[in-house]
């Protein structure tokens, strides 16, 4: 069950709401957006069919959601959301590029890997800060220092900020430089670092795990959402199957499944899911083409210099067709570039 708050319903009525919960069996986890408070909540059967809480004063309405994810649900919000990152709306009504390193290496490579992002139309600044690898002897990233470049660059470009957290040590560090904080395909399922990003107030980003279904992908962003954070995007980076043509298998019916089930902006990262160059802009037309709200790939400006992902890094001609494909395809399915 989800209690709807009225915009206008402050602290005491929440807390009233609350009381009232917990004095019939039940827990509640609040969830305050821009406009007005939702209230989970959770308990037995007998519980959730027995409690009302319609009379109280500061309740809107309440929604019985069969659904196993309550706040993420489409069944919770019949309309879709669309989270702001510093001001840059991610949602149904417009479509955005994220693009940049996926690692910071130097400050003179991630400001020229920003300019040439905000040449093609990037209005978002994706690089690793912390490089999650699959071999220890692999670059790890620079971590604070490559958060200071970020916020220069941000300074200079006016292009917010999306990099990732590993570690619930770093949550609050991370959040201090970042504009959005990602959590990477290998933590979709680290529920404490899920929690911790829940809490701090900033956008979100969930990147789908290599073998998670949908539900196991919504669950993980209901724990965020429990924390009281509703400014969530989903992003497909391909999952794991039998194939080894492409580093993973880009699932594009995962967009459409999303807005089906979730309320929740979709991304899709072409980059990481295949993992090669001349992939990049063939899978980011499908993903404009299946509905996505936007789109993250990697750049470089010398991609066989890169100490991460150059391979799949895009330069010169292919960023330019990537820039053609993302500023001509949206407005034919009516979203603003």
């Amino acid at each position: 069950m989800v209690i709807v708050m009225t915009p206008a319903a402050g602290d005491t009525e929440i807390s009233t709401v609350i009381a009232h919960i917990e004095a019939h069996g039940g827990q509640a986890f609040v969830s305050k957006g821009v406009a007005r408070t939702i209230v989970g909540v959770v308990g037995s059967p007998d519980v959730l069919e027995t409690l009302d809480a319609s009379g109280l004063a500061g309740v809107d309405h309440t929604v019985r959601i069969t659904a196993p994810y309550k706040l993420v649900s489409a069944e919770n919000h019949t309309k879709r959301t669309t989270v702001r990152v510093g001001g840059v709306p991610i949602g149904p009504d417009t479509f955005t590029l994220i693009a940049g390193p996926c690692a910071v290496e130097t400050a003179e490579q991630t400001m020229e890997s920003a300019r040439m992002a905000q040449r093609a139309g990037a209005t978002l600044l994706r690089g690793g800060a912390y490089k999650p690898r699959t071999s220890p002897y692999a670059f790890q990233g620079l971590g604070i220092a490559a958060l200071r470049i970020l916020a220069d660059v941000r300074e200079e470009t006016g292009l917010p900020i999306v990099t990732e957290v590993l570690d619930t040590a770093d949550v609050d560090v991370v959040a201090e430089y970042a504009d959005m904080l990602q959590i990477g395909t290998r933590n979709m399922q680290n529920f404490g670092l899920l929690q911790a990003v829940g809490s701090v107030g900033k956008p979100v980003m969930l990147k789908r795990g290599l073998t998670a279904t949908y539900e196991e992908w919504l669950m993980a962003a209901e724990y965020v959402a429990q924390r009281g954070n509703l400014d969530i995007v989903l992003c497909e980076r391909g999952i794991r199957t039998f194939e080894t043509a492409t580093r993973n298998t880009l699932d594009v019916s995962a967009v459409p499944m999303v807005h089906a089930l979730s309320h929740l902006p979709i991304v899709v990262d072409p980059s990481h899911s295949a993992g090669k160059r001349d992939l990049v802009v063939p899978l980011t037309r499908a993903a404009i083409a299946v509905g996505a709200d936007a789109v993250m790939v990697d750049v470089h400006a010398d991609p066989t210099a890169a100490l991460c992902d150059g391979p799949q890094a895009l330069y010169g001609e292919e960023l330019d067709e990537l820039a053609r494909a993302c500023r001509e395809l949206p407005p034919m399915l009516g979203r603003r570039v």
